[in-house]
C-alpha cells in the first residue's frame, strides 16, 4: 500500500533508538524526509546513516534535548514546517509514589505531557493552515491498564491523553489528526533495562525475569520496534485522515479487557 506521504517532512522526537527510531525507518521508507532528535550524537548519526542507507530518504540530525525550550527550538528550527510530528520520550522512573518527589513529579509532566504539547502547540497552526497533518505521540500501555510503579509515568502520560482528546476533534476538519500509540512491551533498551532492574529487585537473574515478563504476554514474545514504527506510518498516512483522537494499544494482548 502506498501510504500517500512521500515527499512530506516529519520531526520524529527520541529518534534515535527504540520505538523512535522504528517510527522514523518506516517514515523514511514510505519517502518522508526525517529529522530525528536525540539527544546523543553518536547514536543519532548512526541511526541517521543506517535509515539513508535502507531508505535513500532525507535524514536530518538534531542533537537536542526535547523536553527542554532550546531543545524544541533546534528541532523547529530544524524542520520548520513538519506535516508529520511524532512525539516522544524516555519514560521517568518507576518506583513506589511515597518516594516520588515535587521535583520528580515535575520532571515527569514536563517531559511526559507538557513537552509533546508545547510541540504540538508549535506545530499545528502550520498544519492547518497547509491543509495535512498528523501527530502521533507514543505514550504507554499504562495509560489504559496503569501500573503501579509507573505512577509518574500513569499521571503524566494520561494528563497529554486528555489533553489530545479536547483538541483532536478541533483539528481534524483541517486534514490534521492527532492521535496516540501505547506501546506495551518492546524489544527495546528501555524496556531490557526494567528487566534488569526487576531481575536485581526480585534476586533472580536476566533470563528468569525475561521469561516472567514473557508470560504476561500473550502472543509469547515482546513486540518489535520496526512493527510499531508501521503503525506510527499508517496513522500518519493520507488513509488516516478519518482517525483522531484514538488512543491504538499495541501490546500483544496483555490488556484482558473489552474496551
Amino acid at each position: 500500500m502506498d501510504l500517500g506521504i512521500r515527499g512530506r517532512k516529519a520531526i520524529v522526537c527520541a529518534g534515535s533508538k527504540g520505538l523512535g527510531k522504528g517510527c522514523a525507518m518506516a517514515l523514511a521508507r514510505e519517502g518522508v524526509e526525517v529529522t530525528i532528535v536525540a539527544r546523543g550524537r553518536e547514536a543519532l548519526e548512526a541511526t541517521a546513516a543506517e535509515i539513508r542507507a535502507a531508505t535513500g530518504s532525507t535524514v536530518h540530525v538534531v542533537v537536542a534535548d526535547i523536553t527542554k525550550p532550546e531543545g524544541r527550538a533546534a528541532a523547529l528550527a530544524a524542520c520548520p514546517a513538519p506535516d508529520i510530528l511524532v512525539n516522544n520520550a524516555g519514560g521517568p522512573p518507576t518506583g513506589d509514589f511515597r518516594e516520588f518527589t515535587r521535583d520528580m513529579w515535575i520532571a515527569a509532566i514536563d517531559a511526559n505531557m507538557l513537552a509533546p504539547i508545547e510541540m504540538i502547540k508549535a506545530t499545528v497552526d502550520g498544519m492547518i493552515a497547509r491543509g495535512f497533518g498528523r501527530i502521533v505521540n507514543i505514550t504507554s500501555s499504562a495509560v489504559k491498564a496503569p501500573i503501579d510503579i509507573l505512577g509518574l509515568s500513569n499521571g503524566a502520560r494520561s494528563g497529554l491523553t486528555g489533553f489530545v482528546a479536547g483538541i483532536a476533534r478541533k483539528t481534524v476538519v483541517h486534514n490534521v489528526t492527532i492521535n496516540n500509540i501505547l506501546p506495551g512491551l518492546y524489544e527495546t533498551e528501555t524496556m531490557l533495562g526494567r528487566v534488569e532492574a526487576m531481575a536485581r529487585t526480585n534476586g533472580v537473574t536476566f533470563d528468569d525475569a525475561r521469561a516472567a515478563r514473557l508470560k504476561t504476554i500473550p502472543a509469547g514474545r515482546f513486540g518489535k520496534p520496526e512493527e510499531f514504527g508501521a503503525l506510527c506510518a499508517f496513522v500518519c498516512s493520507e488513509h488516516a485522515s478519518y482517525l483522531t483522537g484514538q488512543n491504538f494499544l499495541t501490546d500483544g494482548g496483555a490488556y484482558p479487557g473489552t474496551y
